[in-house]
């Protein structure tokens, strides 16, 4: 079985008030997650939309395919570009090791086709939940 996984942080300015989305997919259903961060840059909250992703998956077994409309976020998870900022280097870290032993893929799509995900990070700030 495979997950399908559209990730989105969002940042009521740079750093603000920001929060995640997560919108998980799998042969069984949907599921939608909120989290609200606190005070955050962009960057930060998309990094930590994919880290909450793993760790709410932490336990299975299947493949994880992630979408998210952060090129800069897929290039450094994919290798291509090298994560210098000293707030995002210990996310990228922890994501790296959650990833250990599991087939996971990151994938750049428009913002257009990653709606849900932007909406429910949007929700977290709105509602502080």
């Amino acid at each position: 079985m495979t997950y399908v996984i559209y990730t989105d942080g969002a940042s009521k300015g740079n750093p603000g008030l920001a929060g995640a989305g997560i919108f998980l997919q799998n042969k069984d259903g949907e599921e939608e997650i909120s989290k609200f961060l606190g005070r955050k840059t962009n960057n930060e909250a998309e990094y930590l939309a994919v880290l909450f992703a793993l760790e709410h998956l932490r336990g299975s077994s299947e493949a994880l395919h992630f979408y998210s409309d952060s090129q800069l976020l897929v290039r450094q998870l994919n290798g291509q570009y090298k994560v210098k900022a000293p707030t995002i280097l210990p996310l990228f870290e922890g994501i790296k090791t959650l990833m250990k032993g599991k087939d996971v893929t990151f994938t750049w799509i428009p913002r257009e086709k990653n709606t849900r995900a932007d909406f429910l990070a949007n929700k977290a700030i709105e509602r502080r939940i």
